[in-house]
């Protein structure tokens, strides 16, 4: 199943030019498992990459996505330094007038869920590189979630399920061969694997223009961000630099309810340079073809996990076509008590207590609080980046407002 995952996610090389000996080496033993205090390494189960040999080495897990994200590390490491290249990790689609929009954002968010508009091409779901002229697809295939899959809400998904994808740790309802979706017995971290051209609208070939439009999704587990705000580039910066949502339950071994986090740039397991430089890097590209950059929380809201309840889907798919549709161009901006973001009072007919997150809170005083609170895990973790970064990005941080 590991080479049909790779058949199905890396994309296919050119043999008329490209030599007999690959470029990098995987080898992969889901039995086999380390031993920590022999071979030094801190758990059973590793995953271990050589830039000098050229080489990585998962042991002791079948679960496929070790091998993807090994070689995007590789990637992000590469093609910034060597080739001016913004590796990201984000899915990306295109519309019938050929704009381009990507989404950044972690396991949970809904990057896949939202890419996957059956009203535009899909360019990949996952992970992306921005040259000067446009947005590409590093690989051939989708790796998408299927916990609670319907095909009501997520239609392309549903269907591209079919002979040649591969499942992931789901059970079948007992008895039949037909896929239990609700069912978490083993992880809520089930997925599926298939080429591109199992989704009905996918681009072809994976790639596009430069963006007009970068959506960063972000799942806050305390109900305290707006469903959706707009940055300006320093700000834009601060957020991808940033990388607050939550962990939710499935994604990472003893996580079983949300959990709020920083992950630089969406995505820090997989990028070993400092996050300012991939930050300096988007910057450049957002200045160079006047992106807008749009800050859309899909986690909580009325109160955090456990009082609040979850953004409706959608809620979150009504706003993102209104940006699209550029609809929030002239409605009246509001800015928060506490972040400064600026979020818009009308979007279609989402009631106005869900755009404005302190009004669905029972208590006024205990969403400031709250706010104040993750205001200062913004403030504590961006300190371990500010030497290097411009001033300016600092500057336009989270800060607590009177």
């Amino acid at each position: 199943w590991s080479n049909l995952f790779v058949s199905n996610m890396f994309l296919p090389p050119d043999y008329a030019v490209k030599e007999a000996k690959p470029d990098w080496t995987i080898i992969q033993l889901p039995s086999f498992v380390a031993n920590p205090a022999v071979d030094g390494v801190p758990n059973p189960q590793f995953s271990l990459l050589s830039f000098t040999h050229k080489m990585i080495l998962i042991g002791g897990t079948g679960y496929t996505g070790e091998i993807k994200k090994g070689i995007f590390t590789v990637l992000n490491f590469i093609l910034p330094l060597q080739q001016n290249v913004l590796s990201m990790h984000c899915s990306a689609n295109k519309g019938a007038a050929g704009d381009v929009a990507l989404f950044f954002g972690l396991s949970g968010t809904g990057k896949t869920t939202l890419s996957a508009d059956p009203h535009r091409q899909l360019i990949g779901d996952d992970e992306h590189g921005w040259t000067t002229e446009g947005v590409f697809n590093f690989e051939g295939g989708c790796y998408a979630k299927v916990i609670d899959l319907q095909a009501e809400k997520e239609p392309e998904i549903f269907h591209a399920i079919r002979s040649g994808a591969i499942l992931e740790n789901t059970r079948f309802y007992s008895g039949t061969h037909q896929v239990d979706y609700t069912n978490r017995s083993i992880t809520e971290n089930t997925r599926v694997s298939y080429p591109l051209n199992f989704i009905s609208n996918a681009c072809f070939p994976a790639s596009g223009g430069n963006p007009n439009i970068i959506f960063f999704l972000t799942c806050d587990a305390y109900g305290v961000l707006p469903p959706i705000s707009k940055l300006n580039a320093d700000e834009a910066m601060y957020q991808f630099i940033s990388g607050y949502t939550a962990k939710v339950a499935g994604t990472e071994t003893g996580v079983t309810e949300p959990v709020a986090t920083f992950s630089a740039c969406f995505g820090a397991p997989f990028m070993p340079l400092h996050p300012g430089y991939y930050a300096k890097l988007l910057g450049n590209r957002i200045h160079a073809n006047n992106v807008q950059v749009w800050l859309i929380n899909t986690g909580w809201i009325g109160g955090g996990y456990g009082t609040g309840k979850r953004i409706p889907l959608a809620y979150t798919r009504t706003m993102i076509s209104a940006v699209f549709e550029n609809e929030l161009a002239s409605v009246p901006m509001q800015s928060h008590p506490h972040f400064g973001l600026l979020i818009p009072e009308k979007c279609a007919d989402i009631p106005q207590e869900i755009l404005l997150p302190w009004k669905s809170w029972k208590n006024n005083e205990d969403y400031m609080q709250q706010s104040e609170k993750i205001a200062r895990l913004f403030q504590e973790n961006f300190r371990q980046y500010e030497s290097g970064v411009a001033a300016s990005i600092t500057e336009a941080g989270i800060k607590l407002r009177d």
